[in-house]
């Protein structure tokens, strides 16, 4: 039995440049047309993904319930821009724009980059199994009092790959809900 181990910037290069992210940066992003953005790209040990500039903004004016099982299409706001606002103690749910293909062997978790969690915005903790394919939909809380920025084009999350023995039932084989999305894709039962 192989242990699983957190994969280098080299082993990513390679998983990516055969298919693994697309499009892929292979290097640190800080400055683009030459302006300071919130950094993204290979580094040592993971990958700064990007929002794409779709967003689905939470607000409460049609006093919907958010239920994961019937969920009401009421309660948020479509927005596609490369800047969004936030409000106070809400949150927005996003889309990389990367679109991703798990390896068999490879399980990925995504964290929240520190910019933004010194800012007051959290990114919920997003495994990504074994053999899933697809955009990631990411979930951003403005835990503040006041209204929140955030950027698309611009890193958002940070992703750590695990790489170790393949599972014997991968999110590819058991035809997860998830598989294949594109978009911001909403919660499904």
């Amino acid at each position: 039995m192989t242990a699983m181990s957190i994969l280098p910037d080299w082993r990513i290069r390679e998983l990516a440049l055969a298919g693994m992210i697309d499009p892929f940066e292979d290097r640190l992003v800080r400055t683009a047309e030459n302006q300071q953005v919130i950094s993204y790209g290979l580094s040592s040990f993971g990958y700064d993904l990007r929002c794409a500039d779709e967003w689905k903004i939470f607000t409460n004016v049609n006093s919907a319930i958010v239920d994961p099982k019937h969920f009401d299409e009421r309660s948020f706001v479509d927005i596609t821009a490369s800047e969004v606002i936030i409000p106070p103690n809400s949150f927005a749910l996003a889309r990389s724009l990367e679109y991703l293909k798990i390896p068999d062997n490879v399980m990925v978790v995504a964290l929240g980059k520190s910019t933004y969690a010194r800012c007051g915005l959290v990114a919920n903790v997003t495994p990504l199994e074994p053999g899933w394919e697809g955009h990631v939909t990411l979930e951003f809380s403005n835990t503040t009092p006041l209204p929140a920025k955030m950027y698309a084009f611009e890193g958002c999350v940070q992703l750590l790959f695990f790489e170790g023995e393949r599972p014997e039932v991968t999110y590819g084989d058991r035809k997860g809900k998830y598989q294949g999305q594109r978009g911001v894709t909403l919660p499904k039962m």
